[in-house]
């Protein structure tokens, strides 16, 4: 039996530090789903469908990792999809305590999905996307936040 995950998040942008924790993840599970969640109440900074085309741009050469967005609870798709696990990323001890909370209840409402959290490289434990999109507004250099497959360019010509 395969061994899949889902990596769910916003990814408003997609960062090196989400990149890493995916091809780290290999390591753990046959393949891997992106799964970029569609919160109605919240306007993105980038729409769905440019974040989806980035993140597989970054991926577009492995074939264990797919990239696919839902907009119900993660669990349902985990469900949808055949999925036991859930794959997360630990920068500091308050991504824990927050993490650590809704892992706790998507065992309670599933009661088989198990979340896996993997530590950020030291590099990427004061990198998030709500940091680089602050740095974008104000037209900052964010090449080395980025995945190399994105072309930061995108955000300054859109």
């Amino acid at each position: 039996m395969q061994k899949i995950a889902v990596f769910p998040g916003s990814f408003d942008p997609f960062t090196a530090g989400h990149e890493a924790l995916v091809l780290k993840g290999l390591d753990l599970f046959d393949s891997i789903i992106v799964a970029v969640g569609v919160n109605s109440d919240k306007k993105g900074f980038m729409p769905l469908e440019k974040r989806l085309e980035l993140i597989e741009t970054v991926f577009k050469n492995n074939r264990r990792i797919q990239v696919r967005s839902y907009s119900n609870l993660t669990v349902d798709f985990c469900k949808e999809n055949g999925v036991t696990h859930i794959l997360r990323g630990l920068r500091n001890a308050a991504d824990f305590e927050y993490e650590n909370n809704i892992a706790q209840i998507n065992r309670l409402i599933s009661g088989n999905i198990e979340t896996v959290f993997l530590l950020s490289r030291p590099e990427h434990a004061a990198v998030s996307s709500s940091i680089v999109r602050e740095l974008i507004r104000y037209k900052k250099d964010v090449k080395m936040f980025l995945p190399s497959g994105i072309d930061f360019e995108y955000f300054f010509n859109s």
